[in-house]
């Protein structure tokens, strides 16, 4: 896997990629990006400071004038051919995610890279069908139309969480509807964002189209959500931060688009197929290893199925593999860092005081032991108002509570800030189709938890934020409305002009 990639040969001109070649940073502060499985560092760089931003800024500028004045069709053959040469490099895609996350390999080979290229086939298409209602005579004396227009540079934040995916999410809908972009990836994690960059290079989009700048949040995160060149800001993260991204777009009144925290609720009834809930639960909630903001966090059980899904949860759990990401039978990677490791941790051992680990709670030793690993966790017994049933954990960890009645399930899965995604699991297409009304989610899935399609959007309600990715329903983000209005009439002096001057 990785046909001979050399990350630090690959990269040597550095992890800022602006106006279509690499090239170092100028913080005169250097990062290590480190492989989460073993403690080794894959790769230093310098990271990027305000004056990247600058550069990076002033390269999608004037690339902009001739990507959204090229036709539709221009650059739906460029996108096309963008997913080919993403298809022809899919093992060192997955080989460089793996590597920076900890992912095991087969996550990142049938999900992330596939996931990558189908999204990058789809606003392909989608680059064809930026459309506004017909024309039509409302008032009877004018034609109206409405054109979408790409609205200029957009400055976008990615997470580390699935940095291949989160890079394409910004940038494919943005540059589908004629738009140029920056985007700054998590600093841990640029490696396939660089990547994804250059592939579009090679398949002839124009240079200053897409650019990555690898820094610190503070500075290039900061100087770029505040540019005054910038016209809309795109990020992926947790709430408090994006509060902050918030704070920072508003005082330039940018567009925004927020895709933030979750605690997705996992709601069984009792008529559920009790197998399916339990092989759902355990997958929804190790998937990326819990790094994942739509991760069944909140197992919600009817009481009569209570007991035997936790015995079922506990005893998949207990079989599941974590080792080497590079070998094809690992289940679980590492989480992304020893801090993140720690941050998990210390959300399950304040949990015993008030609650019952059943399975997991603890690093794995021996050969194990320098990788940020984690065991799958199952907690009982927790209360809906503590902290682990609150909070977005990140990790993981899967809290289950019993419930009585459909209203008190329905409740208990709104009981939180967030409102990213949710499942609902019964044999009831009434009482599933209830759930789906009521639930306050993004998503909601019936009798399964995570699969996403480019053709439907994501996106949140409450504390986990506004606007959505992929789909073309993501147009809305990046295109600008504009209705223009013709006079059919030839008549110099109308009949409205009696109200500022004159008489009828």
């Amino acid at each position: 896997m990785g046909n001979g990639f050399q990350v630090q040969d690959r990269f040597a001109d550095g992890a800022q990629y602006i106006g279509g070649s690499l090239r170092s940073g100028t913080s005169g502060r250097s990062h290590a990006v480190v492989n989460p499985a073993t403690g080794e560092t894959v790769y230093t760089y310098e990271l990027a400071g305000t004056a990247d931003v600058d550069a990076a800024v002033a390269a999608a500028r004037e690339a902009f004038p001739g990507w959204s004045g090229a036709t539709p069709a221009e650059r739906s053959e460029a996108m096309h051919r963008f997913a080919a040469v993403l298809a022809e490099q899919a093992d060192d895609f997955a080989y460089a995610e793996s590597l920076q996350c900890g992912k095991p390999i087969k996550l990142s080979t049938e999900f992330d890279v596939p996931g990558t290229i189908d999204n990058t086939s789809f606003f392909a298409g989608a680059a064809r069908h930026l459309e506004g209602r017909s024309a039509g005579e409302y008032d009877g004396d004018h034609t109206s139309y409405v054109r979408r227009e790409a609205i200029g540079v957009v400055g976008s934040i990615a997470p580390w969480n699935y940095p291949l995916q989160m890079a394409a999410w910004k940038i494919l809908p943005a540059i589908a509807a004629g738009n140029t972009i920056v985007l700054k990836p998590a600093e841990i994690t640029p490696l396939t964002s660089l990547m994804f960059a250059q592939a579009a290079t090679e398949a002839g989009i124009p240079d200053g189209v897409i650019n990555i700048v690898t820094g610190a949040g503070k500075d290039a995160g900061e100087h770029l959500v505040g540019h005054p060149d910038v016209v809309m800001t795109s990020f992926t993260g947790s709430t408090a931060v994006g509060k902050r991204v918030a704070e920072i777009a508003t005082a330039t009144v940018k567009r925004l688009h927020l895709e933030l925290g979750g605690k997705a609720p996992f709601l069984v009834f009792d008529d559920a197929d009790l197998d399916a809930a339990v092989n759902g639960a355990v997958a929804g909630a190790l998937i990326n290893t819990g790094q994942d903001c739509t991760a069944a966090t909140r197992a919600y059980v009817q009481r009569p199925l209570y007991d035997a899904f936790v015995n079922g949860v506990a005893e998949l759990m207990a079989t599941v593999r974590l080792g080497d990401p590079f070998d094809p039978s690992t289940d679980l990677g590492p989480l992304i860092s020893h801090a993140q490791r720690d941050r998990v941790a210390g959300f399950v051992e304040r949990a015993r005081a008030y609650a019952t680990v059943v399975t997991g709670g603890e690093a794995p030793g021996d050969d194990l032991e320098d990788g940020a690993y984690y065991r799958p966790t199952l907690v009982a017994g927790a209360a809906q108002d503590s902290e682990i049933v609150q909070s977005e954990i990140f990790g993981p960890v899967l809290v289950v509570l019993p419930f009585d009645t459909d209203d008190e399930g329905i409740a208990l899965a709104n009981d939180t800030p967030y409102g990213l995604a949710a499942s609902a699991w019964s044999r009831d297409v009434y009482r599933a189709g209830r759930a789906t009304r009521e639930i306050k989610a993004g998503c909601v899935w019936v009798n399964d938890h995570i699969p996403i399609i480019s053709e439907m959007p994501h996106g949140g309600y409450k504390a986990s934020g506004f606007g959505k990715d992929m789909s073309a329903y993501s147009f809305e983000e990046y295109t600008q409305v504009k209705h223009v209005m013709y006079d059919n009439t030839a008549v110099a002096r109308k009949d409205w002009h009696r109200t500022i001057f004159g008489d009828r």
